[in-house]
Formats: structure tokens, sequence, C-alpha cells
């Protein structure tokens, strides 16, 4: 099964997406802050950077353990030890388990990994939050990252792994706009066709992708060291799909209000 890439869909909104444009805004500014967003253009890829980001992703990311115990690590990534390893050190700061689900929704370990998700969230986005209202959407796109973090985490309770990234939080996005516009045409590209558009439905172009990050937690998503927390993102869709649907997004959409004054009669003249 192949991942298709969509870049546009033609579902036109009443209004523009101010919460969803401000998002990615803040995506991006956050990941240019952190130690690793300038690594690719500086070289400094050495044990220094590399232990400096653990320690930064350490502070503001979500780790399993912390959110299952509601108890921080007592330790934290220190000095280089070596070419791969880091001294061990008490951290010098008080973490809230429950508000690293906040912060780590708006870190990214790299501009593959942030390009990617705010693509997915330009794409999808604007409709969804066209239909909840620019409130409702908000504080579904944030209940829908706390309901894949802490999903990923019940699955990995022992794990001292960070969890950072969108990619729950926009997952919850693209379940509502399965729910919603099924039938909507998206253009997307065709790896194995070099990258090709074509437009589908949105219920292939989604309904493959979610099939994909189950086949991957399945397999690869449970290996030991996996990269990428697969079932934050399977987590993620569902809890989109049910709060789409708690939240009334199945109601039909309303009309923007009319114009006024009202337009002038129009009289037809005969003969």
């Amino acid at each position: 099964m192949i991942s298709l890439i969509p870049i546009h869909d033609d579902n036109p909104t009443r209004r523009t997406a101010v919460v969803t444009y401000l998002l990615i805004v803040v995506n991006i500014v956050v990941f240019l802050l952190e130690p690793v967003a300038l690594a690719p253009f500086t070289g400094s890829d050495d044990a220094a950077a590399q232990c400096s980001q653990l320690a930064f992703f350490h502070k503001w990311a979500a780790i399993p353990r912390e959110l299952v115990t509601n108890d921080q690590l007592p330790v934290t990534a220190g000095a280089p030890a070596g070419p791969t390893q880091c001294l061990a050190v008490r951290p010098d700061y008080d973490k809230i388990p429950a508000v690293s689900v906040l912060t780590a929704m708006f870190l990214h370990g790299g501009w593959l990994h942030l390009l990617g998700n705010m693509l997915f969230l330009f794409v999808f986005g604007n409709n969804v939050e066209d239909r909840l209202g620019r409130v409702r959407y908000l504080l579904f796109y944030l209940a829908c990252g706390y309901a894949a973090t802490y999903g990923f985490a019940l699955t990995q309770p022992n794990s001292g792994e960070t969890l950072v990234g969108a990619s729950g939080a926009i997952a919850g996005v693209l379940g509502a706009y399965l729910i919603l516009y099924p039938r909507a045409r998206v253009t997307s590209l065709i790896p194995f066709l070099f990258f090709i558009p074509a437009q589908f439905p949105a219920w292939i172009v989604l309904g493959s992708w979610f099939l994909l990050q189950y086949l991957y937690f399945l397999g690869a998503g449970m290996a030991e060291g996996s990269s990428v927390a697969y079932f934050a993102h399977v987590a993620g869709f569902v809890a989109g799909v049910v709060l789409i649907i708690v939240l009334g997004g199945l109601t039909p959409a309303r009309r923007p209000p009319p114009s006024w004054p009202p337009p002038s009669p129009r009289w037809d003249r005969y003969g």
C-alpha cells in the first residue's frame, strides 16, 4: 500500500481559516527555536548538539512514563559522555506531565517532520474549522492531541522516549474531515508514479492513510526504538471521528447571512 500525498482539496470554505493558519505559524516559529532547527545548516551534528536537543525534549516533550505516573523522570540529558551518549543529570526544572502534552504538540524532530505535518493541516484543517467554528475547532484540535498522546502512553507505559509533533492532533483533523466530507475531491501526489498528481475522493486518501498507520502500528510501530508513534496517529484519528459527531459537526453547514439591503426585484418583460 502506498501513502498518497495530498496537496489540495476542491472544497471551498465560507470564511478564512484563522486558527488553522495561526497553528501553522506557531508550529514553525517554535520549531525555529529548537536546537535541531539550525543543525542542517550549521553542521552542528556533534555529540554536544545531540545532547542539547535531547535535554530540550526531556524538558518540553511528552514522555509516556511521566504521563502514566504523573511524575517527571528523575534524570535528564547532560554533557556528552561519548560519541553517542549523554551524562545523566538531575533536572533543574519542575515539569508538569499534563502540560508537556500541550507543549509537545508544537515541537518537531526535523524539517521533514514539520513540513509534512503542516501540509496535512493546511489542506484539511480549513474545512473542519469552517464547520466547527474557530473556538470549537481549537478545542477540538487540542483534545485530539491529548487523546493521541495519552493513548500512545497507555500502550507504552514504561517508555522514557520523548514524544513530539502535531501528528496526533492533525490525525484528529483528518478523521473529522473524512466524516464530514468523504466525497470531497483531493488532489494528491502518487509517489511510485514519480509524484504525478491525481484526484481522489477524500475517503480514499484519508482512509488509506489511516489503514497505513494502523498497519505500521501492528508492525514497525510496536518495535523497540521505533521513531514514529503510529498508535498516536491511530488514537488521534479515532478521537477526531468521535469528537466531530459529539460536537455536532454532522449538522448541515449554515449558509452565510443574506446581504443587506436586499437586491431590488427584477421585472422580466415579455413581448
